[in-house]
C-alpha cells in the first residue's frame, strides 16, 4: 500500500501478542498483494486492464468497491475510485479498510490495548497505561517536523488526507479536478474504513465537507484550507 505500518500492543502475554501481530501483518500483506496498483499481477491491476469480469472478483474486492460506491452516492459523486484518467484507484478506501481488518483481528485475538498506525492513519483501542488515552499527533501540513494538533483517542480511528506528501493524488469525482480546496483534512470516527473515506472526501469537497462528514459517521473533523494554514511551531 506504499506506506509503513507500526503496531504498539500492550499485553501481558508476549507469545499471544506476537502471534496476534503476525496475523495482523499477514492481513495487511494480503491486502497489498490484492489491491496494489504497482503489482501487474494484483487483482486490482487485472481488473483495471479489463481482464476480470464482475463475477470473477474476490469477496474482498467486491467489499471495497461496494464501500467506494456507497461513498460516491453519499457524496453526490465527490468521492470516486475512477480517476480522471479512467483508471481504478482504490487507495481512498483500501488502506483504512485493510488496517481496520488487521485491528479487528487483534481484538478477536484478545488484544485490548493497542495502537495501529498505517502511514499516519490510526486505529486505537483501550489505553497505553491505565487512565491514559493514546496520543495521536496530526502532522502540520506546512512542516513535516511540526504538529498541528494532538488528539486523545481510546476507542476510535483517525485518518488524515492531504496534498503535502503525495501531491495532487485526490480529485473531485464530479469534475475530475485535482485542484482540491484544502491542504489537509483529518477525520475521527469509530472505524478507520469510515474515517479514511471521509477524510479523502472532505479534502476534495472543501469547507462544506466538515458538516457533511459529521452527518456521515465522523465524530470530529479538522479541515485546513490554504488561507487558514497556521504557522508551524
Amino acid at each position: 500500500m506504499g506506506t509503513v505500518v507500526s503496531i504498539d500492543v500492550r499485553h501481558a502475554d508476549p507469545v499471544a501478542a506476537s502471534a496476534a501481530l503476525d496475523a495482523a501483518f499477514a492481513v495487511l500483506r494480503a491486502a497489498d498483494e490484492r489491491f496494489s496498483p504497482f503489482r501487474p499481477d494484483s487483482e486490482l491491476s487485472r481488473l483495471d486492464r479489463g481482464e476480470l469480469s464482475d463475477d470473477e472478483l474476490s469477496e474482498d474486492m467486491r467489499t471495497v468497491l461496494a464501500v467506494a460506491e456507497r461513498a460516491r452516492a453519499d457524496s453526490d459523486g465527490v468521492f470516486d475510485v475512477r480517476t480522471p484518467e479512467g483508471r481504478i484507484d482504490t487507495n481512498g478506501v483500501v488502506k483504512g479498510w485493510a488496517a481496520q481488518r488487521a485491528a479487528d483481528g487483534l481484538v478477536a485475538a484478545g488484544m485490548v490495548d493497542f495502537l495501529l498506525n498505517a502511514g499516519g492513519d490510526v486505529v486505537a483501542r483501550g489505553e497505553p497505561e491505565p487512565g491514559q488515552a493514546w496520543q495521536v499527533a496530526v502532522r502540520h501540513p506546512g512542516d513535516p517536523m511540526a504538529v498541528l494538533a494532538v488528539l486523545e483517542v481510546r476507542d476510535g480511528a483517525v485518518a488524515t488526507s492531504g496534498t503535502y506528501e503525495r501531491g495532487a493524488h485526490v480529485w473531485d469525482g464530479r469534475t475530475g479536478s485535482r485542484d482540491v480546496p484544502l491542504v489537509s483534512a483529518t477525520v475521527v470516527a469509530p472505524d478507520l474504513t469510515v474515517a479514511d473515506v471521509l477524510a479523502t472526501t472532505v479534502l476534495a469537497m472543501g469547507p462544506d465537507g466538515a458538516p457533511w462528514a459529521m452527518a456521515h459517521g465522523a465524530t470530529a473533523v479538522l479541515a485546513v484550507p490554504p488561507e487558514d494554514l497556521p504557522a508551524a511551531g
